[in-house]
C-alpha cells in the first residue's frame, strides 16, 4: 500500500521534473503541471496498473491525456513511473526528442493518444472502455482533461454515451483550475453547478481539493471500488503553480515564461519544502 509520505515525495519529484523541463525551453505549461502533480502522483504511484518496462502491455490501465498541452506534466509522471528515463527530460521540446511540447502518441512511450483539439479525450475514452468491456479486459481507462473542455459539446455527448453503456471501467479526471488561454474558465463560459450536471448525465461524481493528497487518494480509491455500473468522474479543484508562490500569484499563468534565473529560484523554493526532508507523517 502506498503511504501518504511516498505520494508527497512522488508529487514533489513530478513538480521538480516539470520545472526542469520548463527551464530547458525557457517556457511551457508549467503552471498546470505544478497544479496537477498531486493527481498524477496518486494515479501513477498508487491507482494504476502498469508495467513500466512494457508500456504497451495489454493488461495496463489506460491514461488518456485529453488536454495535450499538459504533456510536460505527463512526461514528469512517466519519468516518475520509470517509463521514461530521467535523463531524457533535458531533450524536452527539442528536435528528435521523444518529449515534444504537445503530447504525441507516436513519439512517447506511455502516451496513449495525441491530445490535439480539446474535447476529444473523453470521446476516445468511451471507445476504449467499450472495447475493453467487449474483450473482457478488466483494465480501467482514465481520461485526464481540463475545465476548458467543458465548453465542448463533444465532451457532453461522450458523457451521455458513457452512462448509456454503463462504463464502470471509465474514470474521468477533471482539472478545475479556472484558467484557459482566453481567461478564467468560468468567465469564458460558466459551467457551474458542475457536480450536479455530471450527476444528471448519469455519472458517479466526487469533487475534492486536487492539492490535498489524502482527499485525492480517497477519491481515486472510491472511484475504483464503486459497485454501481456507471462511469465515474472526479472533479479536482487545483491551484496553478502550486508549490511556487510567485507562480501561484500570477494573474495569467496558462503559459509561463520567466526570466532565466527564475527557474532556479523556483526550484530552490520547491526544494525548501521537499517532503523527504520534512519528516512528514506517513
Amino acid at each position: 500500500m502506498t503511504t501518504l509520505q511516498a505520494l508527497r515525495e512522488s508529487a514533489h519529484r513530478i513538480r521538480r521534473y516539470a520545472l526542469r523541463m520548463g527551464e530547458v525551453q525557457g517556457q511551457g505549461y508549467v503552471g498546470q503541471a505544478l497544479g496537477w502533480a498531486d493527481v498524477l502522483a496518486v494515479a501513477y504511484s498508487h491507482a494504476m496498473t502498469l508495467r513500466p518496462e512494457d508500456p504497451a502491455w495489454e493488461g495496463r490501465d489506460r491514461f488518456l491525456l485529453s488536454h495535450g498541452h499538459y504533456a510536460i506534466a505527463h512526461y514528469a509522471a512517466l519519468i516518475e513511473a520509470g517509463v521514461i528515463p530521467e535523463e531524457e527530460l533535458d531533450t524536452y521540446g527539442s528536435d528528435d526528442s521523444r518529449l515534444p511540447m504537445s503530447g504525441m502518441a507516436t513519439y512517447t512511450p506511455g502516451m496513449e493518444i495525441s491530445g490535439g483539439s480539446l474535447g476529444q479525450g473523453l470521446v476516445i475514452g468511451v471507445g476504449m472502455a467499450l472495447g475493453l468491456k467487449h474483450k473482457k479486459n478488466p483494465a480501467f481507462v482514465y481520461n485526464s482533461m481540463s475545465d476548458g473542455e467543458l465548453d465542448e459539446g463533444s465532451t457532453w455527448e461522450a458523457a451521455m454515451a458513457a452512462a448509456h453503456h454503463r462504463l464502470d471501467n471509465l474514470i474521468c479526471l477533471v482539472d478545475i483550475n479556472n484558467q484557459q488561454a482566453d481567461g478564467p474558465s468560468t468567465k469564458v463560459l460558466g459551467f457551474e453547478p458542475l457536480a450536479d450536471k455530471w450527476a444528471a448525465f448519469g455519472w458517479h461524481v466526487q469533487r475534492v481539493d486536487g492539492n490535498d493528497l489524502p482527499a485525492v487518494l480517497a477519491a481515486f480509491d472510491a472511484a475504483r471500488a464503486l459497485a454501481e455500473p456507471k462511469p465515474r468522474v472526479i472533479l479536482f479543484d487545483t491551484l496553478m503553480g502550486k508549490g511556487v508562490p510567485f507562480l501561484e500569484q500570477r494573474e495569467k499563468n496558462h503559459f509561463i515564461r520567466v526570466d532565466p534565473p527564475e527557474w532556479q529560484q523556483a526550484l530552490a523554493i520547491l526544494d525548501a519544502t521537499d517532503p523527504s526532508t520534512q519528516g512528514a507523517a506517513a
